[in-house]
């Protein structure tokens, strides 16, 4: 069964091209270590909330955005094989490079998918 990797990120609004340019890094690496699909959503329609909200959950401050990202591999022992393959191989994190966020405010969590609305 598929297996979803879930992340909110606060991102400095003037830093979205790096954003971008570092995502479009990372899927190299994703998919070289298994990931069949990345998803990488920049804030467009996010309210604030009064109890809890996406800028609650990242602490989002002046100037940031919030990215909404996912990724989609093959089940949970391929994803747990990968993480643990880059938390212990400098090179991937050297190729990761820099993060252009906070990385403190950043969450994230692996979901088993338990209902998909297209037929695909």
């Amino acid at each position: 069964m598929s297996y979803v990797q879930g992340f909110l990120i606060p991102v400095p609004q003037d830093r979205k091209d790096e954003y971008i340019a570092m995502a479009r890094q990372s899927w190299s690496i994703f998919r070289d270590l298994g990931a069949l699909d990345m998803w990488e959503c920049w804030e467009d329609d996010v309210s604030d909330g009064r109890h809890t909200s996406f800028p609650m959950a990242v602490k989002r401050q002046e100037g940031e955005k919030i990215v909404f990202s996912w990724i989609l591999w093959p089940d949970a022992a391929t994803y747990k094989v990968a993480f643990q393959k880059m938390e212990s191989d400098p090179e991937i994190m050297a190729e990761l490079g820099q993060m252009c966020f906070d990385g403190r405010r950043m969450m994230w969590g692996g979901f088993t998918p338990i209902f998909r609305g297209c037929d695909g």
